[in-house]
């Protein structure tokens, strides 16, 4: 089975991108379908990754880049310390909350990006060796990276899940549409 990204009407570059932006963050979403939190907080590999970790590090990340291009503070400041708790849940956080925090997260990406007067507006890029000096760089720019992030960690969720019982992408897209699955196509935490 097969999803496929109602892009756009004529002429709305916003719809197109934030509906891709949807698509890739539902990939991850779709992971830890049917899942108790004890197999969505378990690493099936050798690497540090969880599908909750994935979850919460969208969740994060996205929220950065946001404030980011509000020019705010970001509300959930990480250093060195305390970055690997992007990618686990710690301190009480529950899956179920996890969704919930990355879903209202979702919608104030969209009505940002929805207000903004034009996708070539820009904002600073923050100190880092990786970007340029005093860089820049537009909305439009901000919703590529974060297709490109939440792509690249739907790649990695889905090796996971798989890793943990044989469910592949096009399974869960079925079993999210109520078309496959022993539980009926219920999410975790919802």
């Amino acid at each position: 089975m097969v999803t496929h990204v109602f892009a756009e009407s004529p002429g709305d570059e916003r719809g197109a991108l934030l509906s891709f932006l949807q698509s890739q963050r539902a990939g991850i979403r779709r992971t830890v379908l049917g899942l108790a939190e004890e197999q969505a907080t378990s690493r099936p590999s050798v690497s540090e990754l969880s599908l909750a970790g994935l979850v919460k590090h969208g969740a994060e990340v996205e929220l950065d880049w946001l404030r980011r291009a509000q020019q705010r503070e970001n509300e959930q400041q990480r250093d060195a310390s305390t970055w690997p708790d992007t990618h686990r849940l710690v301190d009480g956080e529950s899956l179920p909350q996890m969704l919930d925090r990355w879903e209202q997260v979702a919608k104030e990406t969209e009505e940002f990006i929805r207000a903004v007067p034009s996708l070539d507006d820009t904002f600073p890029l923050p100190r880092a060796p990786w970007f340029p000096e005093e860089g820049r760089v537009s909305m439009r720019w901000l919703l590529l990276h974060l297709i490109e992030e939440s792509a690249r960690h739907a790649g990695h969720a889905d090796i996971l899940r798989e890793s943990l019982d044989g469910k592949t992408a096009f399974e869960l897209v079925a079993l999210e549409s109520g078309g496959g699955g022993e539980d009926g196509g219920e999410a975790a935490g919802g």
